[in-house]
């Protein structure tokens, strides 16, 4: 019994939420076709919000769907409404655009967090994984005062970033190219690169405090 109270305690600090779920809920992601793409044009300063059918139990949405905040005990999942793009396992929210092409720029302050993830990851991912321990993700993480690049869940420490209260995203879709931005003097820090197949949505892990997005900012002059 002790063993299994401490595995339930290390998994829900994980981000890991232990509660069974409903039999038949279904495994795969299936998002509504009825929903905005960006432009993809280059230069187009991408709009978005996070998106609430998408937020695990453990995260809350405030400030107009623009910012979230994890909770450790979260929501009874079975009181949240069930749907399929809803995650289920792991504190990921995604943004409520699709992004099939284009280069794109978006800012998060993260001042009042200790442990997270941003980027990007295909609107299709599954629900039942984290982004970053997947193909079909793209994210910098951060945890235990060190900044990390990871997809496939693979892991490439970034080096002199410290901790700001703010970062920048940068998307290139056709370049294949998701960059992490200093935006106190506006530079890229670090690039993933990756092959990106189909639509994309922004993409935020949460185990500790809150974050603010900012979007609908235009690309700072200078970066490549």
């Amino acid at each position: 019994m002790a063993a299994h109270l401490g595995l339930a305690r290390l998994c829900r600090l994980a981000g890991r939420n232990l509660c069974p779920r409903p039999a038949g809920r279904a495994q795969e992601a299936s998002p509504a076709a009825a929903r905005c793409y960006a432009s993809g044009s280059a230069g187009s300063a991408l709009q978005f919000r996070l998106d609430e059918r998408t937020a695990h139990s453990s995260l809350d949405l405030f400030k107009k769907d623009t910012a979230v905040i994890y909770r450790m005990l979260g929501l009874d999942p079975s009181r949240v409404q069930d749907n399929p793009e809803r995650f289920r396992d792991w504190a990921v929210v995604f943004g409520n655009e699709k992004i099939t092409g284009g280069r794109h720029y978006w800012e998060v302050t993260v001042r009042k967090s200790q442990e997270f993830r941003l980027g990007v990851a295909e609107a299709l991912m599954s629900r039942d994984d984290c982004v970053g321990t997947n193909a079909s993700s793209w994210v910098f993480s951060y945890g235990q005062r060190r900044w990390s690049a990871m997809t496939s869940n693979k892991v490439v420490p970034v080096t002199l970033v410290g901790k700001p209260d703010r970062v920048g995203i940068l998307l290139d879709y056709e370049a294949g190219r998701l960059a992490l931005v200093d935006t106190d003097d506006p530079k890229v820090i670090h690039t993933i690169k990756g092959r990106f197949r189909g639509p994309l949505c922004p993409a935020f892990g949460l185990w500790s405090g809150e974050l603010l997005t900012h979007s609908g900012l235009e690309e700072p002059e200078g970066l490549k």
